[in-house]
């Protein structure tokens, strides 16, 4: 009887120690650019100038939008939100690694990290929504420019921008309750510069399965359609154009759409290097590497590829300056 009462004990011991181990861990340590000490003060400097470009342009995007009646057309319209979604997308990751960079703390609490996360993915899923209702609206004005004002109203504008937004914030949102219930009991350290979805779900030590199946599903929903309807778009975009009889007219076509074209090509190619392509060795080591284009030189490159390359933009920013 005694033994059996041992017995039970120490089973009851091992049973609660092994559940404080499985609650212990509150934080994680997001390794980042730790690996390369003689670099953060560079590395700082580097990142805060792009942040605070990033902020500038696209800020200075958004009010050009607004203030300039020549730009409410639905084209700029969807610029604006894609302007709105950079500021805060880049400000959810650029902002804590800073602080890693400067102070040399890379530990995040498991309930910042996800935040960090939802907010992450609620924006990456939104992009790839707005790029493709962006190049929904490139393919009536160039394929069906009779029909354009009568398809791509404000009433419709308004539609396509807040299912944008609304769906990918209410998918990610059932993403992060289930990943909220999950178990983390070590170890914690993540080789990345933020909380991404995949190495955060291989810290847990609870049975992932269903949490996987439900990322894919949510990830699918993501990039497929909107991949699909913008991929479809610029085939038919590109055979119009291809149609046109004078050089200067596909030029003019072209150039309107070009812009779109490189942030497109840009964003997907790196969401598929990082994301899709299978895992050798040379692209895990360079993982972090594509994960910093896509995430903090994209946001940089949308208002100067759009500013730049765009003479109403560039019209508007000339009028603002003057007045």
């Amino acid at each position: 009887m005694n033994f059996c009462i041992c017995l039970c004990s120490l089973d009851m011991t091992m049973a609660n120690t092994e559940w404080r181990n499985q609650t212990a861990i509150t934080e994680f340590i997001l390794l980042g650019f730790g690996d390369l000490p003689a670099l953060q003060i560079l590395l700082f400097l580097l990142f805060l100038v792009i942040y605070i470009v990033t902020l500038a342009g696209n800020i200075l995007v958004i009010v050009l939008v607004v203030a300039n009646q020549h730009l409410h057309t639905p084209m700029y319209f969807f610029l604006g939100n894609l302007s709105c979604l950079e500021t805060c997308y880049t400000s959810t990751i650029l902002p804590r690694m800073l602080a890693s960079l400067l102070t040399g703390d890379r530990t995040i609490s498991v309930r910042g990290c996800l935040v960090q996360l939802y907010f992450f993915g609620s924006l990456v899923g939104t992009e790839c929504y707005l790029l493709a209702s962006m190049s929904y609206d490139r393919y009536l004005a160039i394929c069906k420019p009779l029909h354009y004002s009568t398809h791509m109203n404000d009433r419709f504008c308004l539609h396509l921008a807040a299912g944008s937004w609304l769906s990918a914030f209410l998918i990610v949102t059932i993403i992060i309750f289930l990943m909220s219930q999950l178990t983390f009991c070590g170890p914690n350290e993540m080789d990345h510069f933020f909380c991404d979805l995949t190495p955060v779900i291989k810290l847990s030590c609870s049975v992932t399965h269903q949490m996987e199946l439900v990322t894919f599903l949510g990830s699918f929903l993501f990039t497929l359609p909107p991949f699909l309807l913008t991929l479809t778009s610029y085939v038919c975009i590109i055979t119009a154009i291809l149609r046109i009889p004078s050089s200067t007219g596909r030029q003019k076509a072209f150039s309107t759409c070009s812009s779109h074209l490189i942030v497109v090509t840009t964003f997907y190619g790196m969401l598929i290097i990082v994301y899709i392509l299978p895992k050798t060795k040379m692209l895990r080591e360079l993982n972090k590497v594509f994960s910093v284009f896509y995430t903090v030189l994209t946001p940089l490159a949308n208002p100067l590829t759009y500013s730049l390359r765009n003479k109403e933009v560039m019209e508007a920013l000339r009028k603002a300056v003057r007045n």
